[in-house]
């Protein structure tokens, strides 16, 4: 009797011990290849960004399945925005956004995009913003830029990525402090803005440091100007607007989205991943070459960051004329 009862309890702890190991087992991995859509076109800061976090998930194997990059940058991140909003899979379907993620749905209602209902999946960093003009325009300093640009008028030209995006705002701000009539063109991304001004199609642009370094390295191209709160480490001897008298600076989210509709065991999984990312020693190599700031932030505190951002922004447009 007595050997009978241990017999049935160790079959009962082993039965629960199985139950526990196929528990885990089956947590939440992706079952085919991950749709990690660009809220850009190729080239720019987001692109770049993209390609190398795939990098590091594929050369550190830090998933079963691959992430395959689609760029999607028509209508300043719309047609985006719209292919996550309606992805008929989201728990394998994922965004890198710029802060188009909170202007294109301020500007576009009619696409019936809620970014609150986007998976906060992480913000791996914020990115900063100078402005760039070509060597051969013999402008060095910020105030030789304001002079020369106020004696084009509209015949000077800044390109930018998307219309009334970040480069937009920024050229809006300049414009509206500081008696300019700078015209703005939009572009689909930050590769094509920085080969145009290396180019001398256009006379400025306020591209990431990631997006024109290659030209500054090459000597094509002069910074004049960062806005950000404090100079850069890889520009010490550019000068913030800060410190030229205005009370601006600007930043953009580089952050990775979930659809609409996942799992909170998908997120999970993709707050994990992206988290060995985050800490990888190429990203943060990465950061520290191309200006990148910033902690990751994800879950709650990422969704009270959309907030925010979403508030200044709707302001900002608001100020600029862009919307009501």
């Amino acid at each position: 009797m007595a050997l009978t009862r241990r017999l049935m309890m160790a079959a009962s702890a082993a039965v629960v011990g199985f139950a526990g190991m196929t528990g885990l087992a089956h947590a939440w991995e992706p079952n085919k290849p991950i749709d990690f859509v660009i809220m850009a076109g190729k080239g720019g800061g987001a692109d770049k960004m993209a390609r190398l976090m795939q990098a590091i998930v594929e050369e550190e194997g830090m998933s079963a399945k691959p992430l395959i990059p689609v760029n999607k940058p028509g209508g300043s991140g719309a047609e985006a925005l719209v292919a996550l909003n309606t992805a008929s899979d989201p728990n394998h379907t994922i965004m890198v956004t710029l802060n188009s993620f909170f202007t294109t749905p301020l500007r576009q209602p009619g696409l019936g995009v809620d970014i609150m209902t986007f998976a906060p999946v992480g913000r791996m960093a914020e990115d900063t913003f100078i402005l760039w003009v070509h060597k051969d325009e013999g402008i060095n300093t910020f105030e030789e830029f304001l002079a020369e640009a106020k004696n084009r008028g509209d015949g000077w030209v800044m390109g930018g990525t998307g219309k009334n995006s970040e480069d937009n705002i920024i050229t809006d701000f300049l414009n509206s402090n500081y008696g300019l009539s700078i015209k703005y063109i939009p572009y689909k991304g930050g590769g094509a803005v920085a080969k145009d001004l290396a180019g001398q199609q256009i006379d400025s642009s306020v591209n990431n440091p990631s997006e024109a370094l290659g030209f500054y390295e090459s000597g094509d191209v002069i910074p004049l100007v960062a806005f950000t709160d404090e100079r850069l480490p890889l520009f010490p001897d550019v000068p913030t607007l800060r410190e030229k008298g205005a009370d601006f600076s600007y930043f953009m989210q580089r952050a990775v989205v979930g659809a609409p509709g996942m799992s909170d065991e998908a997120l999970a999984y993709y707050n994990g991943l992206f988290q060995k990312v985050y800490d990888s020693p190429k990203w943060q190599e990465y950061m520290t070459k191309k200006s990148l700031m910033g902690a990751k932030l994800d879950g709650p505190d990422l969704k009270g960051y959309w907030e925010t951002q979403r508030d200044r922004h709707e302001s900002i447009l608001k100020a600029s004329g862009a919307i009501k």
